[in-house]
């Protein structure tokens, strides 16, 4: 289940109705999907051939079809990252900065653990939103945020996309943030 940190205060909110309200406020779609349904073999598995890929997206296709139909996505795939990734580390580089896009960034983990650092309302400034399987988030279009692999270095998550070439980062410089 997500949990939430606000970097300001070191505050942390867990619990899916007082993660969902908070993110909410902060004009960011929370959902939980029942990661259970996937079969066991996948449940930790990061190196995917396309066969996998494409059970993955069978499994999910209810909630994933739902969720393109209300939000207006067009488009969907799989992403898988692990230390077999080649060049983790220098793909990592490219997520850790501060961006934008000109529509929502949007992740449904069904594996691993994933972190986004986002940029919130003035009164809460950057928090992070720590993912695991069946979570799903949204983020809003021109909202700064990034998304990074947790200590564990491993995941995999739906994206979902309304430009069918997805989505293209713009980056965001500002003097508040700290990596932390």
């Amino acid at each position: 289940m997500a949990e939430i940190h606000i970097r300001n205060t070191g505050e942390r909110i867990s619990g899916e109705e007082n993660v969902r309200a908070f993110l909410e406020k902060q004009e960011v779609l929370y959902e939980h999907w029942n990661p259970a349904q996937l079969p066991a073999e996948l449940q930790e598995k990061f190196i995917l051939t396309d066969e996998e890929k494409t059970q993955i997206l069978s499994t999910f296709d209810s909630e994933i079809r739902d969720l393109a139909q209300r939000r207006g996505y067009q488009t969907w795939d799989i992403i898988a990252l692990s230390d077999a990734t080649p060049n983790l580390d220098e793909l990592l580089k490219k997520f850790e900065q501060v961006h934008t896009h000109t529509e929502d960034e949007v992740r449904a983990i069904t594996a691993g653990k994933g972190i986004f650092i986002i940029k919130g309302t003035d009164d809460v400034g950057y928090f992070n939103v720590e993912l695991e399987a069946g979570d799903v988030i949204s983020v809003p279009e021109h909202k700064p945020h990034f998304f990074t692999l947790m200590e564990n270095r491993q995941i995999v998550a739906v994206r979902l996309f309304i430009e069918t070439e997805g989505w293209i980062a713009h980056p965001f410089e500002d003097a508040t943030f700290q990596k932390a």
